[in-house]
């Protein structure tokens, strides 16, 4: 039996009237090279850091409404995206320093706080896109005992973090293997992420499922956009852009 083609899932991610600018150059880089409309992900914060509220009505709400009509897959991406949990365990703090810059909203809230964001949030993005959202990824893909109870209790269709897609409602794990991102906010990182890309590029096993992440920051760093550039281009040669509707009826890679 022939093996199926592989996919690529793109996704922007903290898609916020604070960084329309920049979402809109992403949203030009990652697109570049599909033809059949737009076949990527936005991951919308509902009010960033508490100080970049979405209101349904407003220009950006109607442009979220634009987008999903055009075929963007919706995901909720917290409420803050910003981590203000004090962190008990030292694997949570290890996280919560070293995986993010204080962002990982999801990381330390109890299930109740936790259920709570996440079906505000889902409300808000379905009242503007008319439509159900694709899923939930929590900021910085970093989700604590409370948020993992409180995704299945709220039935997302889909959740992801660094190294899986999959359903929360049943534990199904779609799609396997690791997210390819970029960091921009200190040149350590900056040279870490496009090694880590340039090595993606060379060597990054043909799966079923592959997934690039980019960020807003990214725009800042000429090098970065470059190497998202290069990324998505070598990545889907030989693949197809996915949407990541598709993985809610797949069975599994």
């Amino acid at each position: 039996m022939a093996r199926p083609e592989p996919s690529l899932l793109v996704s922007i991610h903290d898609v916020s009237p604070k960084f329309e600018g920049a979402v809109d150059r992403l949203a030009d880089l990652v697109s570049a090279g599909m033809t059949d409309g737009p076949r990527y992900a936005m991951l919308v914060v509902p009010d960033h850091w508490g100080d970049a509220p979405i209101r349904g009505g407003t220009p950006f709400a109607a442009r979220l409404r634009a987008w999903s009509d055009a075929g963007v897959d919706m995901f909720v991406h917290g409420w803050f995206h910003l981590d203000k949990s004090e962190h008990t365990s030292a694997r949570a703090q290890f996280k919560a320093k070293r995986m993010t810059a204080g962002e990982g909203e999801f990381l330390g809230l109890d299930h109740a706080t936790a259920r709570a964001r996440m079906a505000n949030g889902r409300k808000l993005v379905e009242d503007i896109i008319g439509r159900p959202a694709t899923g939930f990824i929590a900021p910085a893909w970093l989700y604590g005992d409370g948020a993992m109870r409180a995704l299945s209790d709220e039935g997302f269709a889909l959740a992801e973090d660094h190294m899986k897609v999959w359903r929360p409602e049943t534990s199904d794990v779609v799609a396997k293997g690791p997210v390819i991102t970029w960091a921009s906010r200190s040149r350590w990182r900056i040279a870490s992420s496009l090694a880590v890309a340039s090595l993606a590029r060379a060597a990054l096993p043909r799966r079923p499922w592959m997934r690039v992440a980019v960020h807003p920051g990214d725009t800042s760093v000429p090098a970065l956009t470059d190497s998202i550039a290069r990324t998505i281009g070598t990545l889907s040669r030989g693949a197809r852009f996915a949407r990541y509707r598709e993985l809610v009826a797949a069975t599994g890679a």
